[in-house]
């Protein structure tokens, strides 16, 4: 196939869907017991976006993967790809391919065997194996038996298997595991790549740094329910408004003008002064009070210290 033509499941769900949506959560609840893991949750996974779906250990994110994909069944709501639940697609595998965290193989098979028979349970064309075998480096350990796979090894086959149908959604849970600082780039440019072809691609991490460096928008969810979501820096954006930060070779000159100005500089620690408003409104002040700036940047928080706030959790 092409890079060009369209996948497999591509025309399916984008027929369903009318616009850019390949996944939808929709009110979802879920108790076990008396223990309620999911309550009321709501959000969206758009084609051709990478989106990173976090929150603390316990806070529904593998329940709410395991509803989408029919394992495990809500007390409410809906879940669905370009609205059709897994279960109603037709041929599943070549719509939404999946890497679940806790993906196992037959210890006595070689990873060429075990992508002939996902290949033929799927049906799948058999010349996918080597294709998938190739693009996530295990040509030359193709015929090795998986008992002998190093965990990073391992992650990559399950990556091959998610990739046999060319689906045009990807499902990825801790998907760097195992992996080595090379192979947590090679999956960066992966799922990179996978957007760029037009795949709406979800990723649980506890990954912050690098799922900063992957997503376009984020979801984040904490005891359940939704805490946050949307483009990366709109996240990422202070809930105590936009911040500047400002250098100068006379800093006690730009504090006073900003000072005499209402606002109150704060040390960044690095030379520089903290203020909280919008760089045009720093630049307008000090170019009226006649000083000379060598740095103007608004600033965000990070990731971690932005899941840190929304979640509550202590650092």
């Amino acid at each position: 196939m092409r890079r060009d033509e369209p996948r497999r499941g591509e025309t399916a769900i984008m027929e369903a869907q009318g616009v850019g949506t390949a996944i939808e959560i929709d009110g979802v609840s879920k108790r076990f017991g008396k223990v309620e893991a999911v309550r009321d949750l709501s959000f969206s996974v758009e084609a051709g976006r990478v989106t990173g779906f976090l929150g603390p250990n316990g806070a529904g994110k593998s329940t709410t993967l395991r509803i989408l994909l029919g394992l495990v069944h809500q007390n409410a709501g809906s879940a669905t790809f370009g609205g059709r639940r897994y279960e109603e697609l037709p041929h599943p595998s070549s719509h939404v391919g999946v890497v679940l965290e806790d993906a196992s193989f037959h210890p006595g098979r070689t990873a060429r065997n075990h992508l002939r028979i996902l290949a033929t349970a799927g049906r799948h064309p058999l010349s996918r194996v080597d294709e998938v075998l190739e693009r996530v480096g295990l040509s030359d350990a193709a015929n090795r038996r998986v008992k002998g796979y190093s965990m990073g090894m391992r992650q990559r086959l399950a990556i091959a298997a998610a990739l046999l149908g060319d689906p045009d959604v990807l499902i990825l849970d801790e998907p760097a595991n195992g992996l080595d600082p090379p192979g947590i780039r090679w999956m960066r440019e992966l799922v990179r790549a996978e957007a760029a072809r037009g795949s709406a691609v979800l990723i649980s991490s506890h990954l912050l740094a690098e799922v900063a460096q992957s997503v376009d928008d984020v979801v984040v969810i904490s005891h359940g329910t939704l805490r946050a979501a949307g483009p990366l820096e709109s996240v990422l954006g202070s809930s105590e408004g936009p911040t500047t930060r400002v250098r100068a070779r006379d800093l006690d000159r730009l504090a006073q003008t900003l000072r005499a100005k209402g606002f109150e500089p704060e040390p960044d620690g690095d030379g520089g002064l903290l203020v909280r408003a919008e760089p045009e409104a720093v630049g307008a002040i000090a170019a009226e009070g006649q000083v000379a700036l060598s740095e103007l940047v608004r600033v965000s928080r990070s990731l971690e210290d932005a899941f840190l706030e929304l979640t509550g959790e202590a650092a």
